[in-house]
């Protein structure tokens, strides 16, 4: 078995990833086989400082701006990865991204339910916040008016950067291929200079 092509950020939670040369395999503590999935297509933002791997047949679209935004989709899930070319304050970095949600505020639940909130560490020199919560929409996205939404948060390096990644909320609880795809995405997340 080959090393790790990149650090992964799901492995703050203690969630084991290997990402090998086509595929990642995700193992969760208490789940006793590990779910194989395909990641062969490569992505990089605009600015091409940050790149992930998707399955084929997901859609990738950027949208250029401040901050900078590339959003993939495909099998029923989202994943946004926002971009900053500077280090923001990691708290509030991760509240900002804790927003970036599927539609307008106006159109959302105050009453967020928290799986877990603000779980720390580090990433080399990078300091990573996480958490992840269900929001639920005013009007079904994708036909689903719950949605869990995950958010991890790094800084440093010259750069700030969130990985969003959104399932609706029943499929997050009943598909363990639903759960792995979304935590393969995530953990794909490289920097460059890429390893």
């Amino acid at each position: 078995m080959r090393a790790p092509r990149a650090v992964a950020l799901v492995a703050v939670l203690g969630v084991a990833v290997l990402s090998l040369a086509a595929d990642a395999v995700v193992s969760f503590a208490g789940e006793k086989k590990p779910v194989a999935v395909d990641l062969p297509s490569v992505h990089t933002n605009d600015s091409k400082t940050v790149r992930f791997r998707t399955p084929a047949s997901w859609q990738v679209a950027t949208r250029p701006g401040q901050p900078e935004l590339t959003e993939a989709r495909g099998d029923g899930l989202i994943v946004r990865i926002l971009h900053r070319d500077t280090e923001l304050g990691l708290d509030s970095l991760h509240v900002e991204c804790m927003l970036v949600r599927l539609a307008p505020e106006s159109q959302t639940s105050l009453d967020v339910s928290y799986e877990y909130d603000f779980v720390g560490g580090e990433m080399g020199d990078r300091k990573v916040l996480d958490s992840a919560f269900v929001v639920h929409y005013d009007d079904p996205i994708d036909g689903s008016r719950d949605w869990r939404q995950r958010n991890v948060s790094l800084v440093g390096g010259g750069e700030s950067v969130c990985a969003i990644g959104y399932s609706p909320a029943a499929a997050w609880k009943k598909s363990k291929v639903t759960r792995s795809l979304l935590n393969a995405v995530l953990a794909s997340v490289e920097f460059r200079p890429w390893r």
